[in-house]
C-alpha cells in the first residue's frame, strides 16, 4: 500500500512537471497584450507600432497594444505589475515610468526591480526642447532671455508629473534660473496638441515625435538633449553647444514582465525582441526617426536598471522635484 501511495505521488508530480514544461514549450499560444501607460499616439505608442509586425513575426502569435494612461505612466504600471506572471501581459515603459517615478513619488505605488522582470531595453534617444511656433524666439539663448524678460508668461507642457518631460524642464529651470509653470497632461499626445495650438509654449519629448512635427513646421526645435547632434534634427544643436547649460539625457524605452515569470518565457521574449530590433529596416526607420535601437537583454537590461535608479534619483534630488 505504501509503495502503491509513493507510486502515484511520483506520478502525479511527474505529470505535473511534463505539463508545465509543455505549457511552456508551447508559449505564446494566444494572443500578448503590451500595456502602455499612455494614451495612444504618443511616443511609446509609436514605438510599439513600429515594432509589432516583426515581432509577431518572431513570436508567431497576435500582439494586442493597450493603453491604460494616468500619473505618468503609474496606472499602466500598476495594472503589469499586478498582472499573472504568465508572459501573455506585458509593459512598454520608458525612463519615466521606470525609474524616475519610484525616486520623484514620495509615496511610489511600486519598486520597478522587486515588482518587473525586464525582458529587454529597446531605444534610447535624446529630448528635444520645442516651442510652439509663434514664440518670438529662435534659439535656445533667446528663449531663456524671452523667460527672463517674461517671468511667469511662459507654460511648459509634459507627458504628466514625474516623466522626463517634466524633470527636464525643471532642470533646464535650475540651471538658467528662469520660471516656467507646469501643465501636465495624460500623455504626449494630448500635450502636443496643446503646444501647436499655443495653449502652452514649450515642451521637452522624445526626437522621434518632436522631429516629425518640426519638420511638418508645427513646432521649432531649439535643441536636442544629447552629446551629439541628432540624425533627425541635424540642423539643431546640443544644449551644451548652446553654451545655456550643461545638460545631457538620454532617456529609454524598455519591455517589462511581472515579477515570477518563468525563465524560459522570458528568455523567448527577449530572443524575439532581439531579432525585431537587429531588422535592417527597422533599424534604419528607427534612426531615421531619433532613436537608437539599443537592445539590452533581459539580464543586461536588469542590470542597467539597477545603475540607472540611483543615478536619476540623484538627479531628482538636485532638480527638487517632489510628488506626492
Amino acid at each position: 500500500m505504501r509503495n502503491a501511495k509513493a507510486f502515484c505521488y511520483f506520478l502525479i508530480t511527474l505529470l505535473s512537471v511534463i505539463s508545465i514544461q509543455s505549457a511552456q514549450a508551447a508559449y505564446p499560444d494566444k494572443p500578448i497584450k503590451i500595456i502602455i501607460g499612455f494614451p495612444a499616439g504618443g511616443p511609446l505608442d509609436a514605438h510599439m507600432r513600429l515594432l509589432v509586425e516583426k515581432l509577431q513575426s518572431s513570436l508567431g502569435q497576435t500582439v494586442i497594444v493597450d493603453y491604460k494612461a494616468g500619473a505618468g505612466g503609474t496606472v499602466g504600471a500598476q495594472f503589469v505589475a499586478q498582472s499573472p506572471p504568465d508572459g501573455y501581459t506585458l509593459l512598454l515603459a520608458n525612463t519615466g515610468t521606470m525609474v524616475i517615478n519610484p525616486a520623484i513619488y514620495t509615496k511610489s505605488s511600486y519598486d520597478t526591480l522587486k515588482e518587473f522582470q525586464p525582458i529587454a531595453r529597446t531605444a534610447q534617444q535624446p529630448l528635444a526642447l520645442i516651442v510652439n511656433k509663434d514664440v518670438p524666439v529662435q534659439s535656445l539663448k533667446e528663449l531663456i532671455a524671452f523667460a527672463k524678460a517674461n517671468p511667469g508668461k511662459l507654460n511648459y507642457g509634459s507627458a504628466g508629473n514625474g516623466g522626463i518631460s517634466h524633470l527636464v524642464p525643471e532642470m533646464l529651470k535650475n540651471e538658467t534660473g528662469i520660471f516656467m509653470v507646469h501643465i501636465p497632461f495624460r500623455g504626449s499626445a494630448p500635450a502636443f496638441t496643446d503646444l501647436i495650438a499655443g495653449h502652452v509654449q514649450f515642451m521637452a519629448e522624445s526626437v522621434p515625435q518632436a522631429a516629425a512635427y518640426a519638420k511638418q513646421g508645427k513646432v521649432k526645435a531649439l535643441a536636442v538633449t544629447s552629446a551629439k547632434r541628432n540624425l533627425a534634427l541635424p540642423n539643431t544643436p546640443t544644449v551644451i553647444e548652446t553654451g545655456v547649460a550643461n545638460l545631457e539625457i538620454v532617456g529609454f524605452y524598455g519591455i517589462l514582465a511581472p515579477k515570477g515569470t518563468p525563465s524560459e518565457v522570458v528568455n523567448k521574449l527577449s530572443q524575439a525582441f532581439k531579432d525585431t530590433l537587429e531588422s535592417s529596416e527597422i533599424q534604419k526607420r528607427m534612426i531615421e526617426q531619433g532613436a537608437d535601437p539599443a537592445y539590452l537583454n533581459a539580464e543586461q537590461f536588469t542590470k542597467f536598471l539597477a545603475s540607472e535608479m540611483p543615478r536619476w534619483a540623484k538627479v531628482v534630488k538636485q532638480a527638487g522635484a517632489k510628488l506626492d
